[in-house]
Formats: C-alpha cells, structure tokens, sequence
C-alpha cells in the first residue's frame, strides 16, 4: 500500500506471513522489489526456495528441550480468565530510539561481571528486569525470548551450502527463551540477567539445535505449532513475557525507490497476544543508534517509560531530521 503525505512524502508498506517468510526473508523481497523499481539489470541476491535445505533426518532425532520450547495447537489448554486481561490492559504499540553511548554504556554494566555481552543481550536484560519490576508480576514468573535466525547455523562446516542459506527465502527462525522469579530478577544485578540471556541463547546458536528443530517439527507434522512463550503454561503464576527479536539487519539505506533513500523504515507486529514483541532496528542515521519498535501491554509500556526514559526516548521528526 502506497499513502501520499500532505507534505509530499510517501509511506510504502506490505504486509507478509510469518509462517511462510520470517524478516529476514521479508528484508530480500523489500531490497529486491526496490532494485526492480530502479530497472536494475541484476538483483543483489537471488532468493532460494529450496526447501530441501531444511531436510528432517532419518531417523529423527531432536532433544527433549525442545518440548519445552514448542507445542503442538492441540495440545493447548483453553487460556484463563483472570482479572488482568488484554482487554483490562491493552496491548499497544510504540516507537523509541536508544542513543548509541548509552547503549556502550549499558553493555558495559552488563559486563561489569567479566562476562562479556552484547548489546542485544544487554538491552534485553534491561527490558526483563523493568517488566518483571511491575505490582501484576509480584512472585510471578517472568519470562524473555530471543529470536534466533538459524541460516549461518545450518550452513557450518558446507561453503556450498552456507551461500544458499544466506539467499534461502523462509522461516528459519527459533525462540529460545529464559525464564526467572520476578522477585529474583527485581533483586539481582542487571549482569545476571543478561548470563541468563546469554546462557539461552549458547544453547540455541548452534546447528544441532535447529537440524533438532526440523526434526522436531517432522515428527509433528501435520499438526501446526506454536512456540510456548507466546501462550505461556496456564498457570497461576506465569507472569509477564516478552519476545525480542533483532532488527539490525534491516536493509533501511537498501530501500530505495528511486525517489531516495527512506527517512525511516520498521516492522509492525499485529499480535493479540499478552507477549510483548520488541524489535531494535538500525537507525537512518547510521549513527549507531537504534530505533525500538515495541508491540506490548499498555501496563508495562507505561513502566518502561517510567524506569527507562533515560534510554528509551520517543521518535520524532526531529530525531528523523524531516
């Protein structure tokens, strides 16, 4: 969809599927159809559908955790009423943006046990601990996901197919997620929580974890599934949950019509869900700021902006200079 401005911009936008195709795979067709606009002769990277490059082995074999991870729709329990519902405590959306220092800075006190983090891993910890914080979480179980893109894992120790993998078109992704008393993370520094982060996501970051992953969605097929931190476990004490996803790779300066390059560019989540979905992007400055996308309760969003309106600044046309 294409909207004329009153002041002579355009906003472009399209919407896609993630079953079918995750961002990364939306971040190929969104600089393709851009160098298609533009009549160039060659597209920067041809897309792969070869759908046999996530081949399931024979005979499957996957490890248990992973069923901690992923559950079959069927297998769902109707969700309970309680009082704190979506409809009490809307979900809503918000855009900010993090100054680049003040990430350094927040990575280095996430660091400040020897262990180093990044800032993804930093700025997560940051964003569990302010929603564990709130009175709703009190004794609850406060949970944090972390999307991770599964292409450079499939593709180790195979060049060959390590290429095709950096074109393949898809859903490659897998939600590892962490889980810790709210009451702990309240009381522990801010390095503890990003161990936690970083803890999960060594455990997820590795080919064997997603050949499992096919595996595991092989030995289901044809039921559908659905990663288990976006339903939670129906308990009285599941407490607030949250996934991130990275948008770093977003190709904003990529996008480019013809007409210049884009002064701002991000995902929108539509998801009804109680689980949060924050996604950090690059800033079109290119600057090394990040702009936040954030699709949360109105609740908690309202505690991020209370604790961390140091960091968490809201976009404006000044920021994007427009």
């Amino acid at each position: 969809m294409v909207t004329e401005l009153k002041c002579g911009g355009v906003v472009v936008a399209c919407t896609f599927d993630h079953r079918v195709a995750d961002a990364y795979s939306a971040n190929m067709f969104l600089v393709s159809w851009a160098e298609i606009a533009q009549s160039k002769p060659r597209l920067s990277v041809l897309p792969s559908f070869q759908r046999s490059l996530l081949s399931p082995r024979f005979p499957t074999c996957y490890d248990s955790s992973l069923n901690d991870m992923y559950v079959p729709i069927s297998a769902l329990s109707p969700p309970p009423q309680l009082a704190n519902s979506s409809s009490n405590d809307p979900i809503i959306s918000r855009i900010y943006y993090v100054k680049a220092d003040q990430l350094s800075s927040l990575q280095s006190l996430a660091s400040s046990n020897g262990r180093k983090k990044t800032k993804l891993e930093a700025f997560s910890a940051l964003l569990w601990k302010t929603i564990a914080s709130g009175e709703d979480a009190s004794g609850k179980i406060s949970k944090i996901g972390i999307v991770v893109d599964g292409r450079s894992r499939l593709g180790e120790g195979d060049d060959e197919k390590a290429k095709i993998m950096g074109a393949y078109f898809g859903n490659v992704l897998s939600i590892p997620f962490s889980e810790k008393r709210s009451g702990e993370l309240k009381e522990r520094p801010l390095s503890w929580a990003a161990d936690a982060i970083h803890e999960c996501l060594e455990k997820a970051a590795t080919k064997e974890h997603f050949q499992g992953l096919i595996d595991w969605v092989e030995a289901h097929r044809p039921e559908p599934a659905l990663a288990k931190i976006y339903v939670g476990n129906g308990k009285e004490d599941d407490g607030p949950a949250v996934v991130v996803s990275s948008g770093q790779q977003f190709p904003v300066a990529k996008v480019d019509f013809g007409w210049g390059k884009p002064a701002f560019g991000s995902y929108h989540f539509p998801w009804d869900g109680e689980a949060g979905y924050v996604m950090p992007m690059p800033s079109p400055r290119g600057n090394g700021d990040w702009i936040v996308y954030m699709h949360i309760l109105k609740g908690q969003l309202e505690l991020i902006e209370i604790q961390a309106a140091h960091l968490l600044r809201p976009l404006t046309c000044d920021y994007l200079n427009i």
